[in-house]
C-alpha cells in the first residue's frame, strides 16, 4: 500500500483498500476533498481530478508536480536538528503565514505537517496556520513517499476549490470519490477546520444534494450515524468499525463506526 507524505485528520490510508474495491470502474476519478491523497494513491485510474478547499494543501502538491525532484531536496533541508525546537517551530511557522513566494510555502507546509501536534492542519480566524509544535524525537522526512505522490500526480489535474465546482462539468466516464470532513459523534467531536470556512450542517446536506442528483456514480465516506444515513438515503450503504486516530483525548481514541453510501448515476437510478 501506497502511505501519502502528509499526516491528515481523517486521512484514509488505513481504509484505501476497502474503499478502492468499493468505487466502480471508469476513466476518471474526481476527489472534491482530496486530502493528503491516501484513495489517489491506492487506485488506478487514467486520470484524476483532485480538489480541495485547502489553497496550502493544493499549492504544495502543485509545486511537487511541477519540480518533484528539486522539492524534495529543497524540503529536506528543512528537517534538521536545529528546526525541530519550539523556538525554530514558531519563527517557521511565522513564515509560513507571512510569504508570499508559492514555493516556499509549499515546503514549509510539509514541515509544519510534520512537527506539529499530531499532523493536524488547522487555522484560525485570520485564516493563519495555528497548531502547536509536536515535541517529536526525530520527525520524519518522507522521501519515498513524496517520490511515489510526485509521479502518481503526472495523471492528475490539480484545483483549489469548493467541493460544489468539484461537481460541475464532471467527465461522463468519471466516479466521484467524497471524503468530506465528518459530522460529529459527539459535542466534542466536531472538527471542521481544515479550512477557514468550516463544514457544518448546511453542506453536508449540499453534498448529499448533489450525490443524489449527480450523472456519474458517487461514493461518499463519513460516520455512520442516523443523520448520515438520513442524508444518504437510497444510496448503498456499507458500514464497518475503524479505530480513531486523531483525538487530543486520548481515552475516545476508540472504535467508531464508518459509512460508506454508493450513488448510482441519476438517469440509472430507480
Amino acid at each position: 500500500m501506497n502511505k501519502p507524505f502528509l499526516k491528515w485528520a481523517g486521512g484514509k490510508a488505513k481504509l484505501a483498500e476497502r474503499i478502492s474495491a468499493t468505487l466502480p470502474k471508469a476513466r476518471v476519478l474526481v476527489e472534491p476533498f482530496v486530502g493528503a491523497g491516501s484513495v489517489f494513491l491506492n487506485t488506478d485510474y487514467e486520470h484524476y481530478i483532485l480538489s480541495d478547499i485547502n489553497p496550502d494543501l493544493i499549492n504544495t502538491f502543485t509545486q511537487l508536480q511541477q519540480q518533484p525532484m528539486a522539492f524534495v531536496k529543497d524540503a529536506s533541508a528543512l528537517f534538521v536538528a536545529a528546526n525541530n525546537t519550539d523556538a525554530a517551530f514558531r519563527q517557521l511557522k511565522q513564515r509560513f503565514n507571512t510569504t508570499a513566494d508559492l514555493y516556499e510555502k509549499a515546503m514549509l507546509f510539509v514541515y509544519l505537517n510534520r512537527h506539529c501536534f499530531n499532523g493536524l492542519c488547522r487555522y484560525n480566524k485570520s485564516g493563519q496556520f495555528n497548531v502547536a509544535f509536536g515535541k517529536y524525537k526525530a520527525p520524519y522526512f518522507p522521501t519515498a513517499e513524496l517520490l511515489c505522490f510526485a509521479d502518481k500526480l503526472s495523471r492528475a489535474e490539480l484545483h483549489c476549490r469548493g467541493f460544489e465546482k468539484a461537481f460541475s462539468n464532471l467527465p461522463s466516464d468519471s466516479v466521484v470519490y467524497c471524503d468530506p470532513p465528518y459530522v460529529p459523534v459527539s459535542s466534542t467531536a466536531n472538527f471542521t477546520a481544515y479550512s477557514e470556512e468550516g463544514f457544518g450542517l448546511v453542506e453536508q446536506r449540499y453534498l448529499a444534494h448533489l450525490a443524489h442528483k449527480c450523472k456519474v456514480p458517487v461514493v461518499i465516506s463519513n460516520h455512520d450515524t442516523g443523520l448520515t444515513r438520513a442524508l444518504y438515503q437510497g444510496a448503498e450503504f456499507q458500514s464497518f468499525e475503524v479505530q480513531r486516530s486523531i483525538s487530543q483525548d486520548t481515552e475516545n481514541r476508540g472504535k467508531a463506526l464508518e459509512l460508506l453510501a454508493a450513488f448510482q448515476p441519476q438517469e440509472q437510478a430507480a
